[in-house]
């Protein structure tokens, strides 16, 4: 069957805000998404919400506000995402591979063909914490005055969505979702990463104070490695195995 690729790619993209302090920032950004034909918007611990302040500031956008998802953590509102990316006003001491807006929405748009993705915005006043980053496959800055780079939330969700939907015009004759490999979601790698942690500890491999930089340079190897599902099983079993928990036999 036909479809339209650009409705699929675009409702496939989640915009994810984590901790938003002002209510009438989660109504401007919905605003914002709905100028640019974007649909789902999922929020992380809202200081307020619903608000009053949200609807009156979403301008016509109540049905987003209507089917926005609230979730308690990062972890549910990733679940099931191929691909994360995280915006950021900051570059940061620590090194995620760096997209520009334009680059992180073909990305993302070649992604989404494949299933679900997530755009994180953080908090107005700090923005995306570094353990936050880490669930991230790439980081998005916005160029601007280097004398005066900090934009509203919704300026900044405003300004990658219209890469987003600048993006989907610039090729109208595709008609059809491209097919992609199927690659571990989210969730799946966060699991993984906490059985590759809780392993290195109990065989000595490294210490739980002291591996901070160590745990991030694997995060870092393997959501640029994009494994599979079947992979992620594998490498499951290898550390089960390390750990003394199945032996190493063939079954």
């Amino acid at each position: 069957m036909r479809v339209n690729g650009h409705r699929i790619m675009l409702s496939n993209v989640r915009i994810v805000l984590i901790g938003t302090t002002h209510p009438g920032n989660i109504g401007a950004v919905a605003r914002a998404m709905k100028n640019m034909r974007l649909e789902q918007l999922c929020l992380v611990r809202p200081k307020q919400y619903p608000s009053a302040e949200a609807t009156a500031r979403a301008s016509g956008a109540d049905d987003l506000l209507a089917k926005a998802r609230v979730f308690d953590d990062l972890d549910e509102a990733l679940e099931g995402c191929r691909m994360v990316v995280g915006a950021s006003a900051r570059l940061r001491t620590v090194e995620w591979p760096q997209l520009t807006p334009r680059q992180c929405a073909a990305r993302l748009l070649h992604e989404a063909g494949g299933g679900e993705v997530a755009l994180l915005f953080g908090r107005e006043s700090s923005g995306l914490s570094n353990t936050e980053l880490d669930r991230c496959h790439y980081l998005v800055n916005i160029p601007a005055n280097p004398e005066y780079p900090s934009l509203n939330l919704s300026q900044a969700v405003q300004v990658l969505s219209y890469e987003l939907h600048v993006g989907t015009l610039d090729s109208p004759s595709a008609e059809t979702v491209p097919e992609l490999e199927e690659v571990a979601t989210a969730d799946g790698l966060e699991r993984f990463f906490d059985h590759l942690s809780q392993t290195m500890e109990e065989t000595g491999f490294a210490d739980a104070k002291q591996s901070k930089t160590l745990n991030r340079r694997l995060r870092r190897l393997f959501l640029r490695a994009r494994p599979d599902e079947v992979e992620l099983s594998i490498l499951h079993g290898i550390l089960s195995a390390a750990r003394g928990r199945k032996s190493m036999g063939r079954p």
